[in-house]
């Protein structure tokens, strides 16, 4: 199971209004590549799980859920507040307070280089910091 699917399982066991909001993870999204999650993955699985919750919180914050799907803006941009509350409150279970560091900047960075008309430097961000998180 990779990290995404692993992710769905958690949401729709959840259940409520994100458990219903899982639709994927998308065959395209499994297929597009290199995803976040596997940056960290030598890591262990904890860490995958924790990166890809972070970066469909991002999607459902600037783009498409890989994950979840609501045509609804408001649930999307709750439901990604909610998954980086998830990824960063694993990562504090593992006790890694350097990864809280650096996925909390991560989080920031995005949000200014979108703010700021910069999706790309966003997505530098992305690598940047799942690289740092891997080390």
């Amino acid at each position: 199971m990779t990290a995404l699917e692993a992710l769905a399982a958690r949401l729709r066991a959840e259940g409520g209004l994100l458990g219903d909001a899982v639709a994927g993870p998308a065959a395209d999204a499994l297929s597009e590549g290199a995803s976040p999650g596997e940056a960290v993955a030598a890591r262990g699985s904890e860490y995958s799980l924790l990166v890809e919750a972070v970066r469909e919180g991002y999607l459902l914050h600037y783009a498409q859920g890989r994950v979840l799907r609501t045509p609804d803006p408001d649930l999307a941009l709750l439901a990604g507040d909610r998954l980086y509350a998830l990824g960063l409150d694993r990562l504090a279970d593992l006790g890694d307070l350097d990864g809280v560091a650096v996925l909390a900047d991560l989080i920031s960075e995005c949000a200014r280089a979108h703010a700021e008309g910069d999706p790309a430097r966003a997505q530098r961000a992305w690598s940047d910091g799942t690289a740092r998180l891997a080390g």
